[in-house]
C-alpha cells in the first residue's frame, strides 16, 4: 500500500499541474488525509499558508500547512466550486465516489494495484520521517490520535534512518578506521 518515490514521480509525471488528478493527488500527499477527508475539503478551508481539515473518522482538528508544492497545485486550479474537488458534474464527490475516481486515475498512470489512496497517506507520514520529523511533528500533520499508529506507518523509515545513523557512528568510533578487513 506504501507508495515508492518512484511512483510518486510516475502518476507526477502522467498528470500536469493544473489538472483534477494533480490536484488530487496533491491534496492526498502533502497534507496527508484520507481521502474522504480531502473529498469534504473547501476553497474556505484554505488559510493564507494552510488547510483547515477537520477529520470524519477521529474528530481531530487539524491546520496543515501548505507544502510549497500543494500550494502550487491550489493557485493552479480554478475556485469553480466551493469544494476544491468535485465531480464531472459539479457536484461534491461522496468519498467513495472520490476513491474510485482516484483508483482509476491511479490506473491510467500504469501504476500497480497495490498503489492504492490510502497508501498516499503512509507515504506522507514516510516521508516526513525521513526528513527527520518526530512522531508528534507528524502526528501534527496526520492527525492519529495515538503515536503507535504513527510509529506502525513510518517503521520501515525509522529503522533505515537509524541504521544509517548507527552504522556512521560504528566508523566514526572504529578504533582503526584506515584498516581493511
Amino acid at each position: 500500500m506504501l507508495w515508492t518515490d518512484e511512483e510518486i514521480s510516475q502518476y507526477e509525471a502522467k498528470w500536469a499541474v493544473g489538472c483534477k488528478e494533480r490536484t488530487a493527488f496533491a491534496l492526498l500527499l502533502f497534507t496527508g488525509q484520507r481521502a474522504a477527508d480531502v473529498a469534504r475539503m473547501s476553497w474556505g478551508d484554505v488559510e493564507g499558508t494552510g488547510i483547515r481539515v477537520v477529520q470524519g473518522k477521529t474528530g481531530a482538528k487539524l491546520s496543515v500547512p501548505l507544502h510549497p508544492n500543494l500550494a502550487a497545485a491550489l493557485e493552479r486550479w480554478p475556485k469553480a466550486h466551493v469544494v476544491i474537488l468535485s465531480t464531472s458534474f459539479g457536484k461534491p464527490f461522496t468519498s467513495k465516489g472520490f476513491s474510485n475516481y482516484m483508483a482509476d486515475r491511479i490506473g491510467d498512470a500504469g501504476l500497480p494495484d497495490r498503489c492504492v489512496t490510502h497508501g498516499l497517506r503512509k507515504a506522507a507520514a514516510r516521508r516526513l520521517a525521513e526528513a527527520g520529523c518526530s512522531a508528534n511533528e507528524i502526528a501534527s500533520i496526520t492527525g492519529h490520535a495515538t503515536l503507535h499508529e504513527v510509529a506502525r506507518y513510518t517503521k520501515a523509515a525509522e529503522q533505515k534512518k537509524l541504521a544509517a545513523a548507527a552504522v556512521q557512528r560504528l566508523v566514526e568510533h572504529s578504533p582503526n578506521k584506515d584498516s581493511q578487513t
